[in-house]
């Protein structure tokens, strides 16, 4: 167990303890609410205790949302600790989060830490997305502690520039104002 705010015994059915870090009442707002390093890519394995932990912030779970690549099948709705959860895969999500929403609209982003990122990377990037005043992205938080990103991530790739200027930046060169 990594979080000081979880009480050790949240299980996955196989006994193992839910590696959850959040970020402490009142710190800054940035793109996460904390982060996870979950066992496995299996939702139905793995999703059902970090929902069952998370209602302490969002209230009773409705919905997950997750990024349809990272994950593997699970149903479109399932019940978890006597509520029926909706599951929504998205190929738009950043890879590398996972979205939990409650049922009064509370939501909490986490950065997802690959199940075979080693020990002493896991626990860090986990340490950075649960840090008062970071407002990190996922992507970053990842690259930063050495945990190779794959698929899409919008905080590292920049904007491609061409070598025509953009419309926008040709009026501002021939002295015309956007603001």
């Amino acid at each position: 167990m990594i979080s000081d705010q979880l009480s050790p015994t949240r299980m996955n059915r196989q006994g193992l303890a839910l590696r959850l870090q959040m970020k402490p009442a009142g710190a800054a707002r940035g793109h996460l609410s904390g982060g996870w390093w979950p066992w496995s890519d299996d939702p139905a394995r793995e999703f059902p205790v970090l929902v069952a932990a998370l209602g302490a912030w969002v209230g009773p779970v409705n919905r997950v949302s997750y990024h349809l690549d990272t994950w593997g099948q699970i149903a479109r709705k399932a019940p978890v600790d006597g509520r029926l959860v909706r599951f929504e895969g998205f190929h738009s999500m950043d890879p590398h989060t996972v979205v939990v929403i409650g049922s009064d609209h509370r939501r909490v982003s986490l950065l997802v830490v690959p199940p075979s990122t080693p020990g002493g990377a896991a626990r860090a990037a986990l340490r950075a997305a649960a840090d008062r005043d970071s407002t990190a992205g996922a992507a970053e938080i990842l690259a930063s502690n050495g945990i190779p990103v794959h698929g899409p991530s919008p905080v590292l790739i920049p904007r491609a520039r061409s070598a025509e200027p953009v419309a926008e930046e040709r009026w501002e060169a021939e002295g015309g104002h956007l603001r």
